[in-house]
């Protein structure tokens, strides 16, 4: 369990050693390419004859009813005491966090009479992905939804996995976090045909703009099938943790830190970087006990066991690099001076400062987005924000003097280009 890597003197061998889950994406397009097509020509009954196929499932309808909705609402603490309250105050801080976010409209005076207006306009219509496998995840809708309420989007369609359990419908700790951010459409749909139905639209789903949220691999591929139809967020893979941590880090939370992200999926890939093999040890001796009282234990085992390690490194810079260049969807810095440490990374979905800021917090109260990019995508991409709903759009007017100023520099351009009609649509105004 957690194998060891040593990276002393080999820090340029980082990006072939750190360990990452194979998901081979491009496999599952394959798979998934003809549901795509079905949904695309048949609406409803696709969806309906793939939900069977791959749940199980036989729905009489695809939307859950708005009374049901309510009635989970009404019916949260059931599912857990408390868990009400935990999503409003989940709700509030994301509401909170994203709100920041927002960005006026502003007009840059280029010339004199002479200006271009930035305007930020959200997206008609979202469909949100809330994933239902190994676990329900309540506190996707809110991090899908909250950004996209604030962003101004007027249409939002969840969907989600129907479970057997619950009579072919959603968990209703889903239903619940919908119903409470007053999200009355919901589809007992999951993975690729959820997809489908919310890229091409059906009888009973509308066709969305953009989609969002997690989910398995086959909802990645169908993802990138439909990628150019719709917008979307990103193609996320198994989750990741990297930990930065001195001798100053105490050993049982990092352990705890390392088994919260395993126990998502068997694939998730957690790593430990140091300079101390005092702490390796310690960590090690942590998790032995730890692991064992886990209810997941089979799965976090397998985890730990598979693309995931403790690496030691030469010294904190050397730990940076590495890491940096792993770019983990979450980062934990844990050391002496952790704010100045973690100030030093450019690539990580979101960073976790101090010991008591653990990846956990940022999952549900931190206020932050925790959909954020895997597979090594944090060097290019951002997590869910306001910004993955809203477009900007360029609005310009010029005056006929600020034309003419620019008239000699459009006649060269144009020129050059061999685009003799530009060139005339702006001579034609002038003469």
């Amino acid at each position: 369990m957690l194998p060891r890597i040593d990276l002393r003197g080999r820090l340029e061998d980082a990006r072939t050693l750190l360990p990452r889950a194979a998901v081979d994406v491009a496999f599952a397009v394959e798979e998934v390419r003809p549901v795509l097509e079905a949904i695309r020509v048949d609406g409803d009954v696709a969806v309906r004859t793939a939900t069977m196929q791959f749940d199980g499932i036989e729905l009489d309808e695809l939307r859950v009813p708005v009374e049901e909705i309510d009635a989970a609402v009404l019916g949260l603490d059931d599912v857990q005491p408390g868990l009400r309250a935990a999503l409003e105050e989940c709700i509030r801080r994301a509401r909170l966090v994203h709100e920041a976010q927002r960005r006026p409209d502003e007009t840059i005076t280029v010339s004199p009479g002479g200006t271009v207006t930035e305007r930020w306009l959200p997206v008609n219509r979202v469909g949100l992905y809330v994933p239902g496998g190994l676990v329900a995840y309540p506190s996707s809708v809110v991090m899908n939804v909250v950004p996209a309420q604030v962003a101004g989007v007027s249409s939002i369609a969840i969907a989600s996995p129907p479970q057997k359990e619950f009579g072919g419908r959603p968990h209703p700790a889903i239903l619940g976090a919908a119903g409470l951010l007053g999200i009355t459409e919901v589809y007992a749909v999951g993975g690729a045909q959820a997809v489908g139905m919310l890229a091409y639209g059906t009888e009973s789903c509308p066709a969305v703009d953009v989609i969002t949220g997690p989910g398995n691999v086959y909802v990645a591929a169908a993802k990138r099938l439909v990628r150019g139809i719709v917008g979307i967020d990103a193609e996320a893979g198994p989750t990741e943790i990297g930990i930065l941590a001195d001798d100053t880090a105490d050993p049982a939370h990092l352990a705890a830190d390392l088994i919260a992200q395993a126990e998502h999926d068997p694939l998730a890939a957690c790593l430990l970087v140091t300079t101390s093999e005092d702490l390796i040890e310690a960590v090690r001796a942590a998790l032995i006990e730890q692991v064992e009282a886990t209810r997941h234990t089979d799965r976090v085992r397998t985890a730990l066991s598979g693309q995931s390690a403790t690496v030691l490194v030469d010294d904190l810079d050397a730990g940076i690099a590495a890491l940096d260049g792993w770019a983990p969807e979450h980062l934990e810095v844990v050391t002496a001076d952790a704010r100045a440490v973690a100030g030093r990374f450019r690539n990580a979905g979101a960073i976790f400062v101090g010991p008591y800021a653990p990846v956990s917090l940022g999952d549900y109260l931190a206020g932050s987005n925790h959909v954020l990019p895997t597979g090594g995508t944090a060097r290019h991409s951002a997590g869910l924000s306001i910004s993955s709903f809203l477009r900007c759009v360029h609005v310009v007017e010029y005056t006929r003097e600020a034309l003419a100023e620019v008239a000699p520099h459009i006649e060269a351009l144009g020129t050059a280009e061999d685009l003799l009609a530009h060139v005339e649509a702006v001579m034609v105004r002038l003469r």
